[in-house]
């Protein structure tokens, strides 16, 4: 299989359209600051304040210009080659799969710890999610750590993920970053990954 037919095409529309929301949203929120927008983040789902629809549209806010940057960026990296490779409607699975278990994920942890106080948003579920992919699809794909050191995809994932693990677990009550929300992202599209292969649709 050669990998590199899907390394040099243009910006795919799936990707294009999630670029173009997310910061679109984003936007919305720094320039119309007298809206609260905290009805599109997730909440803990025995609170009052939680809708279904959040499991979605979390996905697609941020809280700052750096943290949609780099969501948006692993977005463009690693969602265009994976569109290329799959085509907008399965990759658009892939992405809304992992992103919803991602929030999943985070609902557990919401449970299991007791500390449901705050919101959820971002895409890094999703990101993650894309990020395994890749380095399972692309395994000796380099990723430039920083833009300066070569590291193969598929150490780059390992390793990532095992410093995920190890933040959660080490601020598993207290920390506001989603540390598990990014792993199950990266499990539910292990999952999904396995089942595609065991079905024979993982390349097609």
């Amino acid at each position: 299989m050669n990998n590199r037919a899907y390394f040099g095409g243009g910006l795919p529309q799936a990707v294009k359209n999630i670029l173009i929301i997310n910061v679109l949203l984003f936007a919305a929120t720094y320039f119309l600051k007298n809206i609260n927008w905290d009805f599109l983040g997730m909440y803990y789902w025995q609170t009052s304040e939680f809708k279904l629809y959040q499991v979605i549209t979390y996905m697609f806010m941020h809280a700052n210009l750096a943290h949609i940057f780099f969501n948006m960026f692993a977005v463009f990296m690693f969602g265009a080659v994976l569109e290329h490779f799959w085509g907008a409607k399965k990759f658009l699975f892939y992405y809304f799969f992992t992103g919803i278990g991602a929030a999943l994920a985070q609902q557990v942890v919401w449970y299991l710890s007791g500390n449901y106080g705050g919101i959820t948003i971002g895409a890094s579920g999703a990101v993650f999610g894309l990020l395994l992919a890749y380095g399972w699809m692309f395994p000796n794909e380099k990723i430039y750590v920083y833009f300066a050191l070569p590291v193969k995809a598929k150490y780059f994932v390992i390793i990532y993920g095992l410093m995920e693990l190890s933040l959660g677990v080490a601020n598993f009550s207290g920390d506001n970053v989603a540390h598990f929300a990014h792993l199950g992202g990266m499990l539910f599209g292990l999952i999904l990954m396995f089942y595609w292969r065991k079905k024979g649709r993982l390349y097609s």
